[in-house]
């Protein structure tokens, strides 16, 4: 009798360290195809704001204009394309003549700034690496930069659409994704979703206005100085400035290098004129505009950004941060308040329960 209790304990516990192992291997295995799907996961990432963004427009029209709320999304989203199509009929032709001339002068502005800082001419360096290519090799290179070209822009396509999909049915999706948890925890992944997108849709559109206004800002001051180029090189600051800390700095760079080709203080001026610019952003724009978004320390902010660029690419470079933002709202909410029993401001909450009822 006992050596049948014994065999019979021997198997159960065979069966569970053997379903053990299988979980074991089924959360390795599942690590594995995440990371390796990294890249699509960050685009999905992407539609994300992209349908915050085309959510909130909704959101506006429905508040301010009393635009039907099922014809909203559809409005928002016209006007929206109408917006982008309108400035590429207006400026389309000259800022693509100015884009392809900035790129035709960095490497004169590169050569001029390396001597301006004791680096010497280096579009000789890259010319010797060019030259010291095989015909075949330089050919492979040229294509592997267009398909990227092209694989950026079809990405983009994917972003949008799939963010017009979200957009439409948020509520499909963040249903399906609480029902992946147990029911006893149902409402608090729905109320971490519901924060996080708060804070996401604060940050977004407060980094949107910072964009706009460092664009016409940088334009301007340019013109002013006498760049050439000054709208192509007022919308790649303006561009680049989605991301925080490194944006600014990236964005001024071609600025700065195509003044050191120009004659007189031009260079000193543009850089006099990227530090104003960067301090009225820091210092006047952002209190206008996010005194409500969450704030990130400053270092903890500019290490995520730096470790999404050198684990995720360019993906991570541009996604970090919102990234960061997610990430610090779901451990303040589910770790610090709900589990150390802290009392801790969440932002998304925060904007829920000053919208009026």
């Amino acid at each position: 009798m006992n050596e049948q209790g014994g065999s019979s304990r021997g198997l159960i516990s065979d069966a569970e360290f053997i379903r053990k192992c299988l979980i074991v291997l089924g959360i390795v295995l599942l690590t594995l195809v995440l990371w390796s799907l990294s890249s699509v996961l960050l685009l999905g990432f992407g539609a994300i704001l992209v349908a915050i963004i085309f959510h909130s427009a909704a959101e506006g029209l429905v508040r301010y204009l009393r635009v039907p709320e099922r014809w909203s999304l559809a409005l928002a989203s016209l006007l929206i394309l109408g917006l982008f199509v309108g400035l590429a009929i207006l400026f389309g032709t000259q800022l693509r003549s100015q884009l392809t001339n900035v790129i035709e002068q960095l490497p004169r502005a590169l050569d001029n700034f390396g001597r301006a800082i004791g680096v010497g001419a280096v579009s000789d360096d890259l010319s010797n690496i060019i030259d010291s290519q095989t015909a075949g090799g330089l050919a492979s290179r040229l294509a592997g930069i267009g398909g990227t070209i092209l694989g950026g822009l079809a990405d983009f396509l994917l972003v949008v659409v799939a963010g017009l999909y979200i957009a439409a049915s948020p509520k499909t999706y963040v249903d399906g994704l609480v029902k992946l948890f147990p029911p006893k925890h149902h409402e608090r992944v729905r109320g971490s979703l519901h924060a996080s997108g708060e804070a996401l849709k604060l940050w977004l559109l407060s980094q949107l206005i910072a964009m706009v206004c460092v664009g016409v800002l940088s334009t301007l001051a340019y013109w002013m100085i006498g760049l050439p180029y000054f709208y192509a090189l007022g919308l790649i600051a303006g561009l680049v400035d989605f991301i925080p800390f490194l944006g600014p700095i990236l964005g001024a760079l071609p600025a700065v290098m195509i003044a050191f080709t120009l004659e007189g203080n031009a260079a000193l001026w543009t850089i006099v004129a990227v530090l104003a610019i960067q301090q009225i952003e820091g210092n006047i724009i952002f209190p206008l505009v996010a005194r409500k978004v969450v704030t990130i320390p400053a270092a903890l902010a500019l290490f995520a950004i730096v470790a999404g660029g050198i684990l995720f690419g360019s993906f991570g470079l541009i996604f970090g941060f919102p990234l960061a933002v997610v990430t610090y709202v779901l451990v303040k909410k589910l770790y610090v308040r709900e589990t150390l029993g802290e009392d801790t401001p969440i932002p998304g909450e925060e904007e829920t329960a000053d919208k009026p009822s």
